[in-house]
């Protein structure tokens, strides 16, 4: 029904475009800054103007909106008309996605083209679920932070299922660079939502125990320490009270290296009611240096003196944390 290009003629050269008069684009009488059109985008909009004006749902009315799209993939107007007429004409849906695979190429984050392909996909059905899930796989290849392509992955999984092999995937990806944060999202969807898991509490305690082996490994990666906290979701005094969360805290800061990340955590534990050690007062006693401030015996705002110098971006919050402390007894 549609042609991958044209004999490279104007539409106004071409016989089956006669019958039709060209709407041009009305920019009023004197337009402030007018617009120097190419005259291949010019002509072309001037014609689809003039069948979306009539209603035309013909083939040669959806071949004009795959013009119009190649020469501006973000004219929400055009992807809306192309399916009016798709659905009219009852096309091959599967030459469709083979359209949108083209300018996804190209043109990966465009908002019009993801909502036209969960469009398609939706009539399509479950048959068309390994083929997208393998396609996103492709994009994510080539920008792993997409999120266009994560979206539209999460909503492929909730609608025509395939959870079977994410949570693999998602290690797959974290195995590859565990800096990853969408991978790390992707995770926490899969372990919350897949019907296959139990959840997040028959998930947790193995979920718990690969966290804890990413933070160890790279403790100034702030991902997994996020993770970590959303694990206990909805739960706080379970977060305070495992001593595999506070113990992680622990041994980044015993490290004397990148324990910025533990520090913010064990602050929200102490915020929380955790009961510290005397371990834990002489690890973060450790850290002081003659360029901080001096010794503080309330171990809450010890933490915000330390966070304040380093992590200095960011010091102006740590006072404010400090100064939202409870007064020692």
């Amino acid at each position: 029904m549609e042609s991958d290009g044209d004999d490279g003629q104007l539409l106004s050269r071409r016989a089956e475009w006669c019958d039709v008069t060209p709407l041009p684009q009305d920019d009023g009488p004197n337009p402030v800054v007018p617009i120097a059109y190419k005259e291949e985008f010019r002509e072309t909009m001037d014609y689809f103007r003039a069948i979306y004006q009539a209603d035309e749902r013909s083939p040669r009315a959806l071949r004009l909106t795959r013009q119009a799209i190649l020469v501006n993939p973000g004219n929400y107007t055009v992807w809306y008309f192309r399916r009016q007429i798709l659905q009219t004409l009852n096309a091959d849906l599967y030459e469709e996605l083979d359209f949108l695979q083209k300018i996804a190429s190209s043109n990966s984050k465009n908002y019009q083209l993801w909502h036209h392909r969960r469009w398609v996909v939706e009539r399509l059905g479950t048959d068309a679920r390994a083929r997208e899930l393998q396609l996103i796989k492709k994009i994510l290849l080539l920008d792993a932070k997409n999120y266009h392509a994560w979206s539209h992955r999460q909503w492929v999984l909730q609608a025509l299922g395939g959870w079977e092999d994410e949570l693999d995937y998602c290690q797959n990806l974290l195995e590859e660079d565990i800096f990853n944060n969408s991978a790390w999202n992707q995770r926490y969807f899969v372990v919350t939502r897949s019907p296959f898991l139990g959840g997040l509490k028959a998930m947790r305690e193995s979920e718990v125990r690969y966290t804890v082996e990413a933070i160890l490994a790279r403790p100034d990666n702030e991902s997994p320490w996020r993770y970590l906290r959303g694990l206990y979701k909805d739960d706080i005094e379970v977060w305070v009270n495992d001593p595999q969360v506070s113990l992680v805290c622990l041994k980044v800061i015993t490290t004397k290296g990148n324990y910025v990340f533990a520090l913010s955590m064990l602050l929200d534990l102490l915020c929380h009611g955790f009961q510290p050690s005397q371990e834990f007062r002489d690890a973060v006693d450790a850290l002081w240096t003659s360029d901080t401030h001096p010794l503080d015996s309330d171990l809450g705002k010890a933490i915000c003196y330390i966070l304040e110098h380093v992590d200095s971006l960011r010091a102006s919050y740590w006072m404010w944390r400090k100064s939202k402390l409870p007064l020692a007894a």
